[in-house]
């Protein structure tokens, strides 16, 4: 645990989700892996399914519809729907398998092992703070057991505009009723959550798992307030287990 800057009175966290509450590396390789298989099932068996083909469709639509990157379902669905009118698919059809396609990803996105540590503190931290999560992903935080902790979790996409962008950062500060001052936002990307959370007034954390020097990351926009490599770090800061 390092601190940056001393801390006001934190009212109320805000979590980022993917790679903080959980390792979500995995969960994306076998979404990803998943998805091969998918295609490799509806696609003719004259067609190899090349991934990389893909990989570029993805980004030059995003490149052509930056917003496709606030919102991920969207942006996998449109990726699905034009790389299969491309192979000749009609457009109804070619919609109708973007949407399975879509399907197929969620539920093997929503297969996420969460430690039990990840529990214990959130377990913690809610019987005194509301606490929020504000994530860029599409994870269901009802099926992965962490909805019970949050007052409310706000998704890029369906919620606003992704981090490091002010609408769920705002959304969180609105339901709280706090001034984002007294809110400690934690996450473990440098540009959307500490340089999010600090472009739009509110104190950061840093969860820093993998032990990267700060100085040495191209993302660091800013000083976070705190910087943690455990989770359970949290609790000594609020004020919750001794030093």
């Amino acid at each position: 645990m390092h601190f940056y800057r001393q801390l006001t009175p934190v009212r109320a966290l805000s979590f980022d989700l993917d790679d903080t509450l959980y390792d979500n590396r995995p969960v994306i390789q076998r979404v990803e892996q998943a998805m091969f298989t998918w295609l490799t099932q509806r696609l003719p068996s004259h067609i190899a399914v090349d991934v990389d083909a893909w990989q570029r469709l993805k980004q030059q639509l995003a490149a052509a519809d930056p917003m496709l990157k606030h919102d991920v379902s969207a942006w996998r669905v449109e990726t699905l729907k034009i790389g299969f009118m491309q192979l000749g698919v009609r457009l109804k059809q070619a919609e109708a398998l973007a949407q399975q396609g879509l399907e197929v990803a969620l539920e093997v996105r929503n297969q996420v092992d969460v430690p039990d540590e990840t529990h214990r503190v959130l377990k913690a931290l809610s019987a005194h703070f509301p606490l929020i999560g504000l994530t860029n992903g599409n994870v269901d935080a009802k099926k992965i057991g962490l909805a019970p902790y949050f007052v409310e979790v706000f998704q890029a996409g369906k919620d606003g505009l992704a981090k490091p962008e002010a609408d769920l950062f705002n959304l969180a500060t609105q339901t709280l009723q706090l001034p984002a001052s007294s809110i400690l936002h934690v996450g473990d990307h440098l540009k959307t959550d500490v340089y999010g959370a600090k472009l739009h007034g509110f104190q950061a954390c840093w969860f820093n798992d993998q032990n990267k020097p700060i100085l040495q990351q191209s993302k660091a926009l800013t000083l976070p307030d705190v910087e943690i490599s455990q989770l359970s770090q949290l609790l000594t800061i609020v004020g919750l287990e001794q030093k």
